[in-house]
């Protein structure tokens, strides 16, 4: 695979497979646009990135509201002169049970965990489209989350990824913008189909490749 000047932009890039992805693309020659709400962990990930020769930018924001996801998607735009692909991968896991949880704790984590990876499939769709198309990846990262205490709200949001990555690639797809999602441990859908990555981060690489450009939702479960 070869991501040569491809422009990615990365949130939840901090930590992580966020970082790990960032990483990866870096060595394949992509320019990195690196996006959460931690300076420190960002800057690191990015020096990492330029002692390697690598290109990669930190852009410290909260993109659980619909404001912050535009200006940082024109940030990047107007930094980069486009974006080629967008990994989603914020997320936040209060650890607080069901009974014990208040709405504070909820609410925060379906906007960051949700809404702002729909927020930022919207805006950066938009400009794909405009630019004539790109990939969008969702990571899903559920193994070891079922059947422990104090995962009701992290498993709620990020099962609805499922849905929005499903949806997202129906009506896109029509404006060349590919959307697929690369998920961990969900019992509930099938392992990779045969000839897929049966690696996380390889399974990534897989669908933002051009070679692949005939592939449209198509959610990669690890196992």
């Amino acid at each position: 695979m070869n991501f040569k000047n491809k422009v990615v932009l990365i949130t939840g890039a901090g930590r992580g497979y966020g970082r790990e992805v960032a990483k990866a693309f870096a060595e394949q020659g992509a320019r990195l646009a690196l996006n959460d709400i931690s300076p420190l962990n960002l800057k690191r990930l990015a020096k990492e990135i330029e002692d390697t020769g690598g290109e990669a930018k930190v852009y410290v924001q909260d993109i659980a509201k619909k404001v912050p996801v535009q200006g940082l998607a024109m940030h990047v735009e107007d930094d980069f002169g486009k974006i080629d692909i967008l990994i989603n991968y914020s997320a936040v896991a209060p650890k607080k049970t069901l009974l014990e949880m208040d709405e504070w704790d909820w609410q925060r984590t379906l906007l960051v965990n949700l809404s702002a990876p729909f927020l930022m499939t919207q805006s950066v769709g938009r400009m794909m489209k405009e630019s004539g198309g790109g990939v969008i990846v969702n990571l899903i990262p559920l193994d070891g989350r079922w059947d422990k205490d104090g995962g009701t709200a992290y498993l709620s949001s990020t099962l609805g990824m499922v849905g929005l990555t499903h949806q997202a690639a129906r009506e896109l797809a029509a404006d060349h913008v590919r959307v697929h999602a690369v998920a961990t441990g969900i019992p509930q859908l099938h392992q990779a189909a045969e000839g897929h990555p049966s690696h996380f981060i390889e399974a990534v690489l897989y669908l933002c490749d051009d070679k692949q450009e005939e592939l449209a939702g198509e959610i990669i479960n690890i196992l």
